[in-house]
């Protein structure tokens, strides 16, 4: 027998197939639906419908809140991209950072300006307010958001 989180994902995933990619969604409603607790919907949200496997999501909280699932389609330089988000981590130095974001630029993943936005966003000095022990976390997140930003 299939696991509940199996059955709400497949649920999800035919659901954005029958709305050609985008889908929105309650979580509390599809958590009374598999009666089941909010959380679980989360978790399956958080592990089944990342960036890496090719998932945007976007949540709203609040009494109408809502999350969004967008299923991304790849041109090949956005598999480039998808792969290097996958390889990136939960932390990434500013020089591997910009290593990667000058790959970007030489296989026209991004253009050139793409790029130096990003070498400004994940910069140190512009870092600079976030403490130095979880700095690459950030910088690693925010590289990597704004890399889905530009698949979008």
């Amino acid at each position: 027998m299939a696991r509940l989180s199996d059955l709400i994902e497949a649920f999800i995933k035919q659901m954005i197939n029958d709305m050609d990619g985008t889908v929105e969604i309650q979580r509390n409603e599809l958590a009374n639906m598999f009666n089941c607790v909010p959380s679980q919907i989360n978790y399956v949200l958080e592990t089944r419908f990342t960036s890496e496997r090719g998932y945007y999501v976007e949540s709203r909280r609040g009494g109408g809140g809502h999350i969004r699932i967008r299923r991304i389609n790849f041109t090949p330089e956005d598999s480039y991209l998808m792969h290097s988000i996958a390889s990136i981590g939960d932390r990434i130095s500013q020089q591997t950072a910009e290593i990667f974001i000058t790959n970007f630029i030489d296989y026209n993943a991004i253009s050139e300006r793409e790029g130096l936005l990003l070498k400004a966003a994940v910069n140190d000095k512009t870092l600079s307010a976030v403490a130095p022990d979880v700095r690459d976390r950030v910088r690693a997140s925010l590289l990597k958001n704004m890399l889905m930003s530009l698949l979008l």
